[in-house]
């Protein structure tokens, strides 16, 4: 195996991991959009109206991401959206913690107050950080196996 093949496959596994986490996340939220509402009005920094908003598109953002990192469309841009997102979610849970908000992050469904002693933010922010590396990772070295846009590539149409 050349070494070019084997980061193509460690690439592969990141752009894999990934799309399983926005579409598990946009999933979950998507099914339950009212609560997706509570857990975005939960970190208390945007208005009703804009609350409405970020919960009504998020779930289907994030699904768009993944189905298009499962596809291996768009790699790198779609990494960059990934990262610059997860860079925000980052500093939701940062700026909850640091206020003393009690919140779950919601960031796989539920979210919304919680006891002070059940608040997860360390957890919450290195698991974060991995999906970040995961990203950063795209975002560096996009080529991956079983991609569609490498076939398109290969055959002239991309």
């Amino acid at each position: 195996m050349t070494r070019s093949r084997a980061l193509d496959g460690i690439g592969t596994l990141a752009r894999l991991g990934l799309a399983a986490v926005w579409i598990t996340s946009g999933l979950l939220k998507a099914v339950d959009p009212a609560q997706t509402y509570v857990a975005v009005r939960a970190y208390d920094v945007l208005s009703r109206t804009a609350v409405g908003v970020v919960a009504g598109v998020l779930p289907w953002f994030e699904l768009a991401l993944g189905l298009l990192l499962l596809a291996g469309v768009g790699v790198r841009a779609v990494a960059v959206l990934s990262a610059g997102l997860l860079l925000v979610f980052l500093a939701g849970v940062t700026q909850a913690w640091v206020r003393g908000l009690s919140i779950d992050c919601g960031c796989f469904g539920g979210g919304g107050a919680v006891a002070p002693g059940q608040t997860q933010y360390v957890q919450e922010i290195l698991r974060d950080v991995g999906f970040l590396a995961l990203a950063a990772w795209l975002v560096v070295r996009p080529r991956t196996l079983f991609a569609a846009e490498r076939r398109l590539v290969t055959s002239g149409l991309g």
